[in-house]
Order: C-alpha cells, then sequence, then structure tokens
C-alpha cells in the first residue's frame, strides 16, 4: 500500500470511497456557498455544514483534528486558512476562504472555495480582490491539469508559480504565494506525504503515479507572502493584512489519467480548456 517514499497509493475501490467523500465536500461547499448572505456569521457557515455532512453519513474531517472546534476552516479578509468559525459577522466586499473536509468509512475529501461576498443589490465588490480570488483558481487549475501532464511532482508547483506570475503580469499586481502552507497527500488520514509545494524549486519530486491521491492547495496575497498564526493557534493571517484567497481540490491519479474528487464533474469542465481529458472511472 505504501511505496518506498511513504506515499499511500490507492487502489480503484479505496479512490472510489474517496470519491464519495469528495462529492459529500463538494455538495457541503456547494451549499454553503448558495447561502452565505452579508450579516450571517462564520459559525452559521460552520452550522449548516455540520448538517449538509451529516445528512449524507460523513464525519467532519476537520473537528477535533489536533483540537480544531470546528468542522469548517472560514478564514475572512486578510486571514489566508485555518479560521475557526465563531460570532464574526460577515459583510459585503470581504474576502471568505471556506475550507471543508468529509470522511467516509475512513477515507478523506478536501477542498476549499474563496469568494468575494457582494451585497443583494451586487455592490461591494473591489475588483482587485474578485481578481486575486481569479487568479488562485487559476493556478489550482494549472497545478491540477500537470498532474495529467507532468511527470514528477515539482511540475505542479511550477505549473501554480507560472499561473500566478502570468496574472500578476496581467493584472499589474505583484501577488504573492504562501510557501509555509502547501499542498499534500491524502486518503486514510487527511494529511499526508508528499508534501505539495505551491511554488518552483530544484527539486523535482517523486514520480507522479497513479493511485496517488493529492490535495492541491494555492494560498495566494494581494501583498507579501509572510504570515504569522495568531493568539487562538490556529488562525493565520498575512504580516502586511493585504487580503489573501486559498482555492483547493483533492486529485487521483488513475492510469489512464486524472480524476477531481471533489469536483462534482470530476474537474472537466475546467480542465477541457487545458488540454486535459478526465479519466472517469466506469
Amino acid at each position: 500500500m505504501f511505496g518506498r517514499d511513504r506515499i499511500e497509493y490507492k487502489s480503484a475501490e479505496q479512490i472510489a470511497t474517496m470519491r464519495r467523500a469528495g462529492l459529500v465536500v463538494a455538495q457541503t461547499l456547494r451549499t454553503v456557498r448558495e447561502a452565505v448572505r452579508p450579516g450571517m456569521t462564520t459559525a452559521d457557515l460552520d452550522a449548516l455544514a455540520a448538517v449538509v455532512i451529516s445528512d449524507a453519513g460523513a464525519t467532519p474531517s476537520f473537528l477535533g483534528y489536533h483540537g480544531f472546534p470546528a468542522t469548517l476552516c472560514v478564514s475572512v479578509n486578510d486571514e489566508v486558512v485555518h479560521g475557526i468559525p465563531g460570532p464574526r459577522e460577515l459583510r459585503a466586499g470581504d474576502v471568505v476562504s471556506v475550507d471543508c473536509g468529509a470522511i467516509v468509512d475512513g477515507w478523506h475529501g478536501d477542498s476549499a472555495i474563496s469568494f468575494v461576498l457582494d451585497a443583494a443589490s451586487g455592490d461591494g465588490a473591489d475588483p482587485g480582490d474578485v481578481a486575486l480570488v481569479e487568479a488562485t483558481r487559476a493556478a489550482m487549475w494549472a497545478g491540477i491539469a500537470a498532474l495529467a501532464t507532468g511527470e514528477r511532482l515539482g511540475d505542479v508547483g511550477g505549473a501554480i508559480e507560472d499561473s500566478i506570475t502570468a496574472s500578476s503580469a496581467a493584472d499589474g499586481v505583484p501577488y504573492g504565494i504562501i510557501e509555509e502552507y502547501v499542498g499534500h497527500g491524502i486518503g486514510s488520514a487527511m494529511h499526508q506525504p508528499p508534501e505539495v509545494l505551491n511554488y518552483r524549486t530544484r527539486e523535482r519530486g517523486a514520480r507522479l503515479r497513479p493511485g496517488m491521491c493529492l490535495a492541491i492547495e494555492p494560498m495566494v496575497t494581494r501583498g507579501e507572502r509572510f504570515t504569522q498564526v495568531c493568539e487562538d493557534d490556529w488562525t493565520v493571517v498575512t504580516d502586511d493584512g493585504s487580503r489573501a484567497a486559498h482555492w483547493e481540490h483533492s486529485v487521483a491519479i488513475l492510469d489512464d489519467g486524472i480524476w477531481v474528487l471533489t469536483a462534482e464533474d470530476g474537474g472537466a469542465s475546467e480542465l477541457a480548456p487545458l488540454g486535459v481529458q478526465v479519466a472517469l472511472p466506469v
């Protein structure tokens, strides 16, 4: 089950179970995104997610993980990741990142989305924040595509960095790529080897092989890349107060391609324009 590099290689049956977990996560994030409105609290979003996961017969990955007290991580504005849901009221114009994990029969799914919260009138979105969210989303999909077209894990980080560099040039913004928090293997545990960097290094990394399941999750800021952890020992914020976005999908490498386990269509619609055809098991 484990290779010499300590990577957990999954069977087709195990990946199928991870797909079930991934669909629970996808449903949860869709439900939260459709429900969120200015004036709701981050705790409101967490309570909604808990119901969706429970009703699906799944278990939250995050609740109790190293003592984490909630079902979701909800990070707002300069919060990058690991925000603890609570009484904070969301306002129009906030950049909101929602990270969700679920377990089905011992196997995990993990995904995150970011969005700019609009007022009912459609006002309140800073175009720069919208561009940040889109740049981060595009970088995630570039990294996912590299799982299909690349040979080594380092190709993923290179693709993510190249995408952010292109977005920086197009948007006229020097985006910062967070380096302390990276993607990871996922399977019978939420976090497993290998680490999946969001930037290019000289290290080529492990060879991409069928049976690998990886969470691709760039985190990007409108300023510097440096961060600090708040007094709650969880919430990560940017040093310079700049806003941040976070996108994530769990992806399986199969014999004939890749399958985005936490995307409802398996990633087909987003990957087709990148020249990647999703492998959909029968």
